[in-house]
């Protein structure tokens, strides 16, 4: 086996998952129960079965109950995820509910400094070394009738219904020129104890600088947003934090931005690509709004036109970042590139195995929001081994599609014993033979 197909110790599915479990030892364990009793199972069992539940694409965590009694399942959880023992479903569900979704941070973290560590971040430095975070909310959870104390309320009042809900604020390392985002720990939008006003993500955007500012203080960094995030206090944060911005403005949201702009002639630049024309056009140090007329930024607009000159898109931001000739095709790819928290982040936790929008369970208080998280978690550790990982990447070429690859490791993780993730990852590179390769062929 050549040197490029070996498991690569730090940031393989071993090297990760042991740093998951090590972070999940430090989750606080519920107390003794009433009649002064341990918990049967360990909370680092608990939450490693359920990362193992989303790792392995598993559409229910009643089906992942049912295969966990199989023999072969329970040694290959052991082998892969080091879980000792498995929970049932209602166990499982029972104990998450209970952990503080905070105290997952860590595992995101750990795992985060294995890339740092691994100079794996060289290639994703944008401007100045500072590397982009794109940052949006999405929905995760809505019913007209379950419902927890933490669900956020939408009162319709036509149908006299109310609709309750979850959403998650997502943050995601991505690069113009990188297929790979690398998640940070999102955020979760959600009412807190005691609260009756809607959580929103202005709020949890807020909360996510204060917890990024330490845990992350040396990493340079340039959010990107959605319009959504042209508000002069949030932008003055941003900037107050050492960070930098690109954020999107919209002429109904930033009036005063654009009226501004009226009648003042723009610096401008054409740049050729293969399948388009982009026309870019920027001035420096104008005022934000009315309310902030002292906090300037830098404005870019961007009109990109296909090669008969239809025009496919018109975008516009503000940055911290003096805008010249020679970095305003630059800003303006770091500004289109926040498309990628939604296509390659959200998109693919909905649609591509990881099933983001199912109920696996909502519980009473924080299991909903505990398990958004750990899919995001098993989503980091599949971005990073596909980054990073030369075995993973070569099953990943020999079973030529996304799809293909996570049918035949779940088929496999099933039906053979399993002793490492590097035997695994072989017989999906094509590595395998006899009944093995009798299964995958009829599969």
């Amino acid at each position: 086996m050549g040197t490029h197909t070996k498991e690569k110790v730090g940031m393989s599915a071993k090297g990760m998952l042991r740093k998951a479990r090590r972070a999940f030892e430090l989750v606080s364990e519920l107390p003794r129960d009433t009649r002064g009793l341990q918990s049967r199972i360990p909370i680092a069992d608990c939450l490693m079965s359920a990362l193992a539940l989303f790792g392995l694409k598993y559409p229910s965590l009643l089906q992942f109950n049912q295969n966990s009694a199989d023999p072969i399942v329970q040694h290959n959880l052991k082998s892969l995820y080091d879980v000792e023992k498995v929970p049932c479903d209602t166990y499982m569900r029972e104990r998450l509910d209970q952990v503080d979704p905070r105290e997952l941070r860590e595992a995101f973290i750990s795992i985060f400094s294995l890339l740092q560590r691994g100079k794996k971040l060289e290639s994703y430095k944008f401007i100045d070394d500072a590397v982009l975070v794109a940052c949006d909310g999405t929905g995760m959870f809505s019913s007209d009738s379950i419902h927890c104390e933490n669900c956020c309320e939408k009162y319709h009042t036509k149908s006299k219904k109310t609709t309750y809900y979850h959403q998650m604020l997502g943050a995601v390392l991505i690069h113009p020129d990188q297929k790979e985002v690398f998640p940070f720990c999102p955020e979760p939008i959600s009412k807190n104890d005691g609260e009756t006003k809607n959580d929103c993500e202005q709020n949890a955007m807020k909360r996510f600088l204060e917890d990024w500012q330490r845990e992350h203080p040396r990493l340079k960094v340039i959010f990107t947003q959605d319009a959504l995030g042209s508000k002069g206090p949030h932008l003055k944060r941003i900037k107050k934090m050492g960070a930098h911005f690109i954020v999107g403005v919209k002429p109904k949201g930033n009036k005063a931005l654009f009226s501004y702009l009226e009648g003042i002639e723009l610096q401008k630049r054409i740049i050729e690509t293969k399948k388009e024309t982009i026309e870019l056009s920027w001035i420096n140090k104008i005022p934000l709004n009315d309310a902030h007329y002292d906090f300037e930024v830098n404005f870019v607009e961007c009109i990109v036109k296909d090669k008969r000159g239809k025009a496919k898109g018109r975008f516009t931001w503000v940055t911290d970042i003096e805008v010249t000739e020679e970095n305003v095709y630059k800003l303006s790819r770091g500004g289109r590139a926040r498309w990628k928290v939604e296509n390659e982040t959200f998109n693919t936790l909905k649609n591509q195995g990881y099933q983001f929008e199912h109920n696996f369970g909502h519980g009473y208080k924080n299991l909903s929001h505990v398990l958004g998280l750990l899919m995001f978690l098993a989503f980091l550790i599949d971005q990073v081994q596909q980054h990073c990982c030369g075995l993973f990447q070569k099953a990943l070429e020999f079973m030529i599609s996304k799809t293909r690859f996570w049918k035949r490791l779940h088929v496999v993780f099933m039906e053979f014993y399993i002793d490492s993730w590097e035997d695994l990852f072989t017989w999906l590179a094509g590595k395998h033979g006899g009944k093995m390769a009798e299964l995958l062929d009829s599969s």
